[in-house]
């Protein structure tokens, strides 16, 4: 069966379901390991010019490029890096399909055997200097769970790298180093690109530093592949095996164009089907990480979907074009300013929207606080609705029970609000509340009162539990050794835990 690989994990296609902001879930598993926002600033001026890239021929560019592409090696910690364990992220899937990360002489394949958790690997991805002074492009999951961060150039100079920020939903990240005047590429415009156009993969596939792999663009703005949240891939049949993670894609300028992330394979290696992260997308990102240490997106609050043929018809569009609003969260942005369910988008800030995914990214890339225009069919007729964009919550964020100086009853347990996508996800029907259970302590109080991931806590001793506010009010009030009643939604199925903690 096919799958699609972040160069170095292995996950099935995830069927994308479409919603906006936070509320946005696209089922995306991380795929395998060769694995936005606008931000008002940009990132730090560079201390020297960047290479100059010349048009003269392929050779010319691999000369200019190939100095800034570096290889990233790390060494990894057996939890994430909020200390929970995460058996999940794509670096485990990884490590699963291929084995130990490729080191420089050990040409592993798929059943070989996996270096103990903690160890250093060779080869373990590559990444693009963009900033003279040594700001370096790269995927998450080459950094992912990382302890420490070696960075090599061609020159063979090493260098401990330290990690300015991530974006799990687009698989990018920005690690730092301590050097000056460094070889640097020059960012491209991928919006320029066009199908049919060679570029120039670059990279440290299988250990082997400093490739340089020839081929077209397949295809532009590949999205609904899921392999990360946010998707506008540029697909390319330049060769891209596990070890390009987080390496350039290069016009025939050796501008900046992607991010080579993923691949799609029945085997785990290269079939001519890579995708790329386009610096339409990874510029913003780079920016906001560098400025905030976060990605700032734009945010409307609402769940959308694709229509079809009789979702059009029924919704009075004529063509089934646009994004059909399925979902509006209380008190955000789209609930102000007077969206409402079965609304159907067809234009924002008069650009047509095509379907759902297409709204996604004209949402995310708009600039927090400004006023949007949204033209929209309501009851079959047209009619302009203005929003203020808000700043898209981090819904990864999670309370966390944890501390024992408080006597906290619950320590050890990790929750996050149940929206609901999720709530469809864990197959539950109906209107649902309550917190969802990410993480749970081998041990601790919670796993002694029987609660798992997956469970969605509803009360706490009778006491309602709607979001992680009330979450943290309510078992603020349980102490160790008390009697804690927990009703819960397991897998759908209403159960009362009850338990001395």
């Amino acid at each position: 069966m096919s799958s699609f690989h972040v160069l170095g994990r292995k996950a099935g296609l995830a069927v994308a379901a479409v919603a906006l902001g936070a509320t946005l879930t696209l089922g995306a598993q991380p795929f395998m390991a060769s694995h936005a926002s606008e931000s008002p600033s940009a990132a730090p001026v560079a201390t020297a010019v960047p290479v100059a890239m010349p048009a003269a021929g392929f050779t010319d560019v691999a000369k200019a490029v190939t100095p800034a592409v570096v290889n990233i090696t790390t060494v990894l910690t057996d939890k994430g890096g909020d200390g929970r364990n995460v058996p999940d992220e794509p670096r485990d899937r990884m490590e699963e399909f291929f084995g130990a990360p490729f080191g420089p002489r050990g040409f592993r394949g798929p059943q070989g055997p996996p270096e103990p958790r903690g160890h250093r690997g060779g080869g373990q991805g590559s990444g693009v200097i963009v900033s003279a002074d040594g700001y370096i492009l790269t995927n998450n999951h080459v950094i992912d769970g990382a302890r420490e961060v070696s960075v090599t150039l061609p020159d063979k100079r090493e260098f401990t790298g330290k990690i300015v920020g991530t974006d799990p939903k687009t698989d990018l990240a920005v690690v730092k180093i301590d050097a000056q005047n460094l070889p640097s590429v020059m960012w491209g415009d991928a919006s320029k690109l066009q199908v049919g156009e060679y570029v120039l993969a670059v990279g440290n596939p299988f250990g082997l530093n400093s490739t340089v792999t020839l081929g077209i663009v397949s295809a532009l703005g590949r999205g609904r592949m899921g392999i990360t949240q946010y998707e506008d891939f540029i697909q390319t049949d330049a060769a891209i095996n596990p070890g390009n993670s987080g390496g350039a894609l290069v016009n025939t300028k050796g501008e900046l164009v992607g991010i080579n992330t993923a691949i799609f394979s029945q085997t785990g290696g290269y079939q001519g089907v890579g995708f790329a992260v386009p610096t339409s997308m990874s510029k913003p990102i780079y920016d906001s990480l560098i400025k905030n240490g976060k990605v700032v997106r734009g945010f409307l609050g609402i769940g959308i979907q694709d229509l079809n043929g009789d979702l059009a018809s029924s919704f009075g569009i004529k063509d089934a074009k646009g994004a059909l609003v399925s979902d509006v969260r209380e008190d955000s942005p789209a609930d102000r300013g007077g969206l409402k369910q079965g609304d159907v988008i067809v234009s924002y800030q008069g650009s047509p929207v095509e379907d759902a995914v297409a709204l996604q990214r004209l949402v995310t890339r708009t600039a927090v606080g400004a006023k949007t225009t949204l033209k929209v069919v309501r009851d079959g007729h047209e009619q302009d609705v203005t929003v203020t964009i808000g700043e898209q919550p981090d819904t990864s964020k999670i309370a966390k029970a944890e501390s024992t100086d408080k006597n906290y009853a619950l320590a050890g347990l990790a929750v996050q609000d149940l929206d609901r996508d999720m709530a469809k996800e864990l197959g539950l029907k109906g209107h649902s509340h309550g917190v969802v259970v990410t993480g749970v302590a081998p041990d601790s109080g919670a796993d002694k009162a029987g609660l798992m991931p997956g469970d969605v806590i509803r009360e706490i001793n009778r006491q309602p539990v709607k979001s992680v506010k009330e979450f943290e009010k309510v078992s603020s009030a349980v102490k160790k050794g008390d009697n804690v009643l927990i009703l819960i939604n397991r897998r759908g199925n209403a159960l009362f835990l009850s338990a001395k903690v």
